[in-house]
């Protein structure tokens, strides 16, 4: 598999499904994040000639150069279709961007993506992913604000919102893969590609289950390289918030813990003392024990109500508003909030659709504006929603996950 996983990760062709010419749009997002790839990239869209300034097919059928990767950005209904077009056309390679399967509960659209998926021998990454970034081939797929520069950490996730505050900091990276669902590719096939890279030295993984365990400790347990994981679900918000963000029912903690210990493999709590940053005291300004919590974001969720739970804080939600959310959304859903919370704590990261600075003078002029605690994940991206949120006496956060 490690051939097949080099060739999905360094594709010289990739087919955009579901490109668009309107902003905001997921495909037009990806076209504009395409840019810089040092490659081919080809339109796919039924309804458009032209988009982002190059010639677009209207079906795959009419595709003439070989395609090495698609990525797929069309809605959830129409990916069954869309697979037995690229599964004819010979096409392996598939990165589905699109949510709204086995996550929110579609069991029957998860099973039909799995017939085809099988049936062609399809290589699946997702769905409900956020794509995948290769700094040699200056290759981002993902809906993170900033592109880092290259570097010798890779991360394996499967929450693609954490990348999204992971490259927003002063950090560099070989390699990002956003797992989502996970019904094809999973941790073990991209574990032993990047244990053989020789410009990885070191691999984190944010983990809520995993599909091949054993697998999955023995390559940790051959590796030569550091491997670090950050794993959900130690209380039973943590769980709870892992199977609403990616279906990902968690098996027992500790059974996790005592397997990874034994693959020695470096077991930590939070993103920044993965990437050797310094935790932030978030707890220092909690005024009471009933915390609900708001994120664009459901692994940095799950992260922080498992850190909560874990100190007897009783956690409210998280309520996930989705890597969409506007300002608009967060204002609408904290004016919506009902009954006695000690804190609201709101969690936002840089994804291509945020908007930090707006967001927080949203917060300002909240009418629950003393009890928010802002947690907005980052650096770059950040600095001037730090300087609102502060001013007006907000406590804000960077690096609480």
């Amino acid at each position: 598999m490690t051939k097949a996983i080099k060739k999905f990760l360094n594709p010289h062709t990739i087919a955009v499904i579901g490109a668009s010419n309107t902003p905001d749009k997921v495909g037009n997002i990806l076209m504009k994040k395409l840019e810089n790839f040092d490659g081919r990239v080809i339109p796919v869209n039924s309804k458009h000639e032209i988009v982002e300034n190059k010639l677009a097919y209207k079906k795959i059928k009419d595709i003439k150069e070989t395609v090495n990767l698609a990525i797929i950005a069309t809605p959830a209904k129409s990916i069954p279709l869309i697979l037995e077009e690229l599964g004819k056309k010979g096409i392996h390679n598939i990165i589905i961007i699109s949510s709204g399967f086995e996550e929110i509960g579609n069991i029957k659209l998860q099973t039909k993506l799995n017939q085809i998926k099988n049936k062609y021998k399809l290589n699946i990454l997702g769905p409900n992913c956020f794509g995948i970034f290769n700094a040699k081939l200056n290759l981002d797929t993902t809906f993170a604000k900033t592109t880092p520069k290259k570097g010798t950490t890779a991360v394996i996730s499967q929450s693609g919102a954490l990348w999204s505050y992971m490259a927003d900091l002063d950090k560099t990276f070989s390699y990002f893969i956003s797992l989502g669902n996970m019904s094809g590719l999973s941790f073990t096939d991209f574990l032993e590609f990047l244990d053989a890279d020789p410009k990885t030295k070191k691999i984190i993984c944010y983990v809520e289950k995993l599909k091949q365990g054993k697998k999955f400790i023995e390559i940790c347990k051959n590796s030569k390289k550091e491997i670090i994981v950050i794993k959900t679900g130690k209380t039973k918000k943590g769980k709870e918030a892992a199977i609403s963000h990616t279906a990902s029912l968690a098996t027992n903690y500790k059974v996790y813990s005592g397997a990874f210990k034994q693959a020695k493999i470096k077991h930590l709590n939070s993103i920044t003392e993965a990437l050797n940053l310094e935790k932030e005291n978030l707890i220092s300004k909690l005024k009471g024990k009933k915390i609900a919590i708001l994120t664009n974001a459901g692994g940095a969720g799950a992260l922080l109500a498992d850190n909560l739970a874990s100190k007897d804080f009783k956690i409210f939600g998280p309520k996930d508003l989705l890597g969409t959310a506007k300002p608009i959304d967060y204002a609408r859903t904290l004016h919506r909030i009902k009954g006695h919370y000690d804190n609201i704590i709101v969690i936002l990261t840089p994804q291509s659709m945020s908007d930090p600075a707006n967001t927080a003078r949203e917060l300002v002029i909240s009418h629950h504006r003393n009890k928010i605690i802002a947690v907005f994940l980052g650096n770059k991206s950040m600095k001037a929603a730090k300087q609102i949120l502060e001013k007006n006496n907000i406590p804000f956060f960077s690096r609480a996950v």
